[in-house]
């Protein structure tokens, strides 16, 4: 059965059990309870063998993540924009308000068995895998993998940040015309850089502003948090933007624009971009346009 991840332990490697490591490195399995089912399946192998999650491991070690989930997901019918598709990966355009993932019926991972055409590789994963994660309010362009060389290998690619995605926010007041913001998240080393595209008057929080942001690392919530962090949340963010007025019912501002990764067979370097939401434009139109009536009333 071919791998659907594989790593190997860094020579420079602290002290770390088997189910931390692994917790730290695999894209495919994401909490402590699935990677635990792992090991009792015994799709989680120690150097080929199956080993128990408490064993201590040594750098050069081998951890490889076997195929383990064989009924297909119950097929979600989405309609989705593939902006990029091959034997190998995908790339698609994931709309707001549905998560990537997770124990819920209506999820990307359930749409894509009925949007992509099955890879006619030898290492065909059995149905496409989403290689990395867009938060729930989060639209833009998602990377999934179609076998599981290129799972392995794209996952890598993340794991040595040789991916840059680039984003559009909306966030609130008015920002320097660029920055970086280097807070922890969950005590882990978290990167963001930001760049103003425009700024614009608010009539409910004086200023918004327009930024192209490039995560340099990937947290769960980094941008989220990050701004949220130096004052200005993204708009529509009620989880971490709660100390200031934010809008109701409009959702999160915040989209994957731009994607560049090198082919996982060809090595091709490869740039993916899209504009935009039309909400985004909608909205700081609107603001401006308040901001005015209200000052020459």
């Amino acid at each position: 059965m071919q791998p659907i991840e594989t790593h190997i332990v860094p020579e420079n490697t602290q002290k770390i059990r088997l189910l931390d490591f692994a917790i730290r490195v695999l894209e495919t399995l994401s909490s402590r309870s699935s990677i635990k089912k792992a090991i009792k399946r015994g799709a989680l192998l120690l150097d080929g063998e199956v080993a128990p999650g408490g064993t201590w491991l040594q750098p050069g070690q081998k951890i490889e993540l076997l195929e383990i989930q064989h009924k297909p997901p119950k097929v979600f019918d989405l309609k989705l924009d593939i902006i990029f598709e091959d034997e190998h990966l995908a790339v698609i355009l994931k709309p707001a308000g549905i998560s990537v993932s997770g124990n819920k019926f209506k999820t990307i991972q359930n749409a894509l068995i009925s949007n992509l055409q099955n890879s006619k590789e030898l290492d065909a994963l059995k149905w496409p895998r989403p290689v990395h994660r867009l938060d729930y309010g989060t639209s833009g362009l998602l990377l999934i993998a179609k076998t599981a060389s290129a799972l392995a290998k794209l996952g890598r690619q993340f794991e040595e940040r040789q991916i840059n995605k680039t984003y559009r926010a909306i966030v609130v007041g008015k920002l320097t015309d660029e920055g970086v913001i280097t807070e922890q998240v969950d005590d882990k080393e978290a990167i963001t850089k930001y760049m103003v595209v425009t700024r614009v008057r608010s009539l409910y929080t004086d200023w918004v502003s327009l930024v192209e942001v490039y995560p340099e690392t990937g947290r769960t919530h980094q941008i989220r948090i990050h701004m949220a962090h130096i004052g200005h949340p993204v708009l529509g963010d009620s989880r971490y933007g709660k100390e200031v007025k934010l809008l109701i019912g409009k959702g999160l501002f915040l989209a994957a624009v731009g994607l560049t990764l090198n082919h996982p067979v060809t090595n091709e370097s490869l740039t993916f971009s899209i504009e935009m939401p039309k909400k985004f434009k909608k909205r700081l139109h609107t603001e401006q346009r308040r901001w005015d009536k209200h000052h020459t009333l």
